[in-house]
């Protein structure tokens, strides 16, 4: 008897002249598993970056107010003639921000004007707004990764600058000594001296957090005072003090241990480079080693991390030791450099903007560099906007704090934008200080 129809078996055959088995869809099952992971991590770093972005835009829109309402000339137009009153304002504000970002990352059409010519001055001229702003990132980029460590492993280096400065003292130390060395030979050492200096400073805050419980908050405020007076007197004392000069101020730093300019013409050095090298091995650190995941999960639940067999005392002593040597980089990437010289007060606070930065890029190595960048673009903007404007540069700053304000604050930033807690995020609590 043949039957009505194919049996269920047949169903499993393949056609005629396919050489597909049942197994041949994993591939393209593959490929979507990889496509929707891909995409879920995609909306994941577009919701992290929501609330700097917002944080960015609310801090420049109350800068904007703070130009507005400091002209009063155009605060009394709003009361007799608001229209005139709104134009000016704008023009002001325009005015001030067109400045700022001109002066911090030029002329677009400059720019594009000068690739197309050809002429290497030209280029120099159109390009030094963004070679001022990624050398104000440079030391920036150090000391921001130095806060972000600490951060990580449940630590708050507040000794940043008093670090920078001692690694910037052993630097320049190492910069005008060993003449006679190649290039090749003196800049390394000199670099590796410059990081001594600053993973000694973090060694000390370190070592008494780990053996005697001496918060490392205290420690390294007060070790600041004694990194400026230590370097003070150094300055006004031989072999530092420059020969003849009675003010504090070191000898030059010898041309083989100078790290060079990127582009001659344009101050930005090969410093900038090793900032982002730097962030490399930190993030892979972190996030890729075994020792990073230890200083994550102590910085996480120390308990937790000693329970599971792991030294608390030598991953403090670590984490302080390596995140001093990052600030020592970065006193370092100011002296060593053509014509590198130490004085008194060289750091305009890179130190304590770290603390800033760590914050605000979220204690990720990537998000410490873009947010070093940001500041080093309003760094770098505030003089050219004083000089066109008449704005102090004191604005940078009410800007850069208003910034890390709302950073701090998520939860007002989405009060004033109306945006909802992601599904699945932790609750935002208060969390205990430091004291308690």
């Amino acid at each position: 008897m043949t039957n009505g129809g194919p049996g269920p078996e047949t169903n499993l055959a393949p056609e005629a002249g396919s050489s597909r088995s049942p197994q041949s869809g994993e591939p393209a099952e593959l490929g979507e598993e990889a496509a929707r992971s891909l995409g879920a991590r995609l909306a994941g770093l577009a919701r992290s970056l929501i609330i700097p972005a917002l944080a960015i835009v609310s801090g420049l829109i109350i800068g904007a107010l703070v130009i507005i309402f400091s002209d009063l000339k155009v605060v009394a137009l709003w009361t007799s003639d608001p229209g005139a009153a709104f134009n000016a304002s704008v023009r002001d504000v325009a005015n001030a921000y067109g400045a700022l970002f001109a002066g911090s990352l030029g002329d677009p059409g400059r720019i594009a004007a000068a690739i197309s010519s050809g002429d290497p001055d030209q280029m120099t001229r159109a390009l030094r707004p963004i070679s001022e702003s990624l050398l104000s990132a440079t030391p920036l980029i150090f000391t921001g990764l130095s806060v972000a460590l600490g951060f990580r492993s449940g630590l708050f280096n507040i000794g940043a600058e008093g670090q920078l400065y001692v690694g910037a003292l052993f630097a320049v130390v190492a910069g005008f000594s060993f003449g006679g060395l190649p290039p090749v030979i003196h800049m390394p050492l000199a670099i590796a001296f410059g990081f001594l200096g600053g993973a000694l400073w973090g060694f000390v805050p370190g070592l008494l957090k780990a053996r005697t419980g001496a918060h490392e908050v205290i420690v390294t405020i007060m070790l600041n005072y004694v990194a400026y007076r230590f370097v003070d007197l150094a300055l006004k004392n031989p072999p530092v003090q420059r020969e003849g000069a009675t003010n504090p101020i070191s000898k030059f730093v010898l041309d083989s241990a100078a790290v060079p300019f990127i582009i001659p013409g344009l101050r930005v050095t090969w410093w900038f480079v090793l900032a982002l090298v730097a962030a490399a091995v930190i993030s892979w650190l972190l996030f890729k080693s075994t020792k990073g995941f230890e200083f994550r999960a102590v910085g996480l639940n120390p308990q937790a991390a000693r329970y599971a067999g792991m030294n608390i005392a030598r991953t403090t002593i670590l984490t302080m030791v390596i995140a001093g040597g990052l600030a020592g980089l970065a006193g370092a990437s100011v002296m060593l450099v053509p014509q590198g010289k130490l004085t008194p007060g060289f750091s305009p606070g890179y130190g304590f903007d770290a603390i800033a930065l760590a914050l605000l890029g979220k204690s990720r190595p990537a998000g410490v560099v873009a947010a070093a960048i940001l500041f080093g673009v309003l760094r770098a903007g505030a003089t050219p906007m004083q000089a066109a404007t008449a704005i102090p540069i004191d604005l940078v700053v009410v800007v850069q704090a208003l910034v890390i304000m709302f950073v701090a604050a998520p939860a007002l930033v989405r009060g004033i934008y109306r945006l909802r807690v992601p599904k699945g995020a932790p609750a935002e609590v208060f969390s205990k200080g430091w004291g308690s």
